[in-house]
């Protein structure tokens, strides 16, 4: 994995809100089509971590730096428009069909018409929809599960190099979970994409993360392959792992 090119880079990143440090000291390096699953309870800083990635939230000490450039002297919406975001309930415009939430990105790219149809077409067949069935259909006709697959396909749409999750399958069933689970990690490798996944799900973070970021308190206490967080003695991590049979 070192061998390949840091796509994402956190160099001495803290962020305080008042006298309250959410991130300290920071330092977090991602490669080119790896997925980093940063794992945390609630408070401990990984969405906050995430958002710094496409500028929703910015440092206020240290450098958050994509694709070798500081996400301060990147236009915030090129940034944003260059990175897929996937959040928990999709996160769909109600008013817009299946296809037009999935052409957004390429609408405001000023992709032909033409070209965003054949596009769209070909990312609901990517997640399972047939179009023919969902492209005419708004999200409240849709599972949450299939809301989730649009979500995915809007995120991936205009091909981005690294796609951001905010504990996108945390709100469906166990079993629609585990098949987007499994489906995401195949088509995350297949496309090879950059992905930061965001969960407090230890099975999550070990079927999904070619390295699971464990976070505490704004800090990351563990940095690892699944494999090797499954053998760890780190504290948080062992409390983590006495909670499941993996």
């Amino acid at each position: 994995m070192s061998e390949k090119p840091v796509t994402i880079r956190f160099d001495d990143v803290g962020y305080t809100v008042g006298e309250t440090v959410i991130l300290a000291g920071l330092d977090l390096g991602i490669y080119e089509g790896e997925t980093v699953v940063l794992l945390g309870e609630s408070g401990c800083g990984k969405t906050t971590t995430l958002k710094m990635i496409n500028r929703l939230i910015e440092p206020t000490s240290g450098d958050v730096s994509v694709r070798g450039r500081s996400t301060r002297d990147w236009d915030p919406i090129e940034l944003r428009r260059s990175i897929g975001y996937v959040l928990q309930e999709a996160g769909l415009f109600p008013h817009f069909t299946i296809a037009e939430n999935v052409g957004v990105v390429l609408r405001l790219l000023n992709w032909s018409k033409e070209r965003r149809t054949a596009r769209v077409t070909e990312m609901l067949e990517m997640v399972g929809l047939a179009p023919q069935r969902f492209s005419d259909r708004f999200p409240h006709e849709l599972s949450g599960g299939q809301r989730q697959r649009v979500g995915v396909a809007r995120a991936l749409a205009a091909d981005p190099e690294i796609v951001l999750l905010d504990e996108p399958f945390g709100a469906l069933d166990a079993i629609t979970r585990t098949n987007l689970q499994k489906e995401f990690a195949s088509l995350v490798h297949e496309l090879g994409k950059t992905a930061v996944f965001v969960t407090h799900d230890l099975h999550e973070a070990m079927l999904l993360g070619s390295r699971i970021a464990l976070m505490d308190k704004g800090k990351i206490v563990l940095l690892d392959t699944p494999e090797n967080f499954a053998k760890s003695e780190q504290p948080l991590a062992r409390a983590y792992l006495d909670t499941v049979q993996l």
